[in-house]
């Protein structure tokens, strides 16, 4: 019989036992050494997996917060209170009249102004427009030159320094719509520039 020490405890085995023990013991220490790097790579795989989990965390709330603050800015742009806008409708017809000679706005107010053409004549024979003139402007010396701008629907290029806003030249059963805003107080003329027309059609603006 023989006595081996094993780093464990002690073992009596014959001699035929000794190495089958040896190769046994080895194996014992080879796997426990496999067993705590196995645990040692785990820790720390589990320790990365818990510090990328808390970093997608704080991204998370990043975006969130961000977006938070995106949706307040939104709202209160929405909460605004909108710009109110003139609407102002007109109607020129065959006996060369307008249905209003005054119409109203404020200052500084974008106005919406739609000229309907209620009669049946053509553009050629009976064709209006509106025209809304600057303070000062001579009327009469205005339609006089307007009489040579047929190519440009009776709106003379030289003018238009002083034209506020003009419609297209209409036929009957047309209609046009323009924006525009009138910054200064004031009364201003508005008249037909089609030939001939600007002595009964023509009428003011207010500005208030």
């Amino acid at each position: 019989m023989q006595i081996i020490r094993n780093e464990l405890c002690y073992f009596k085995v014959s001699s035929t036992k000794f190495i089958d023990l040896y190769h046994y013991t080895s194996r014992d220490k080879t796997l426990f050494k496999h067993m705590k790097n196995s645990i040692k790579i785990l820790s720390f795989l589990l320790a990365a997996a818990t510090l990328a989990s808390c970093g997608n965390a704080e991204k998370t709330t990043t975006l969130v917060a961000d977006s938070s603050t995106i949706s307040s800015a939104d709202t209160a742009i929405v909460s605004q209170a909108p710009v109110t806008e003139t609407v102002l409708n007109l109607e020129a017809n065959d006996q060369m009249k307008y249905n209003m000679t005054e119409l109203k706005t404020t200052a500084g107010q974008p106005i919406k102004l739609t000229l309907k053409h209620t009669g049946k004549f053509p553009i050629t024979a009976m064709g209006h427009n509106v025209v809304i003139l600057k303070q000062g402007t001579e009327v009469d010396a205005f339609a006089a030159k307007a009489l040579e701008a047929k190519d440009n629907q009776y709106i003379p290029k030289s003018e238009e320094g002083s034209i506020i806003a003009h419609t297209k030249l209409l036929g009957g059963g047309e209609e046009d719509t323009i924006t525009f805003t009138v910054a200064e107080k004031g009364t201003y003329t508005f008249i037909c520039s089609f030939p001939g027309h600007y002595t009964l059609m023509k009428g003011t603006l207010v500005v208030e």
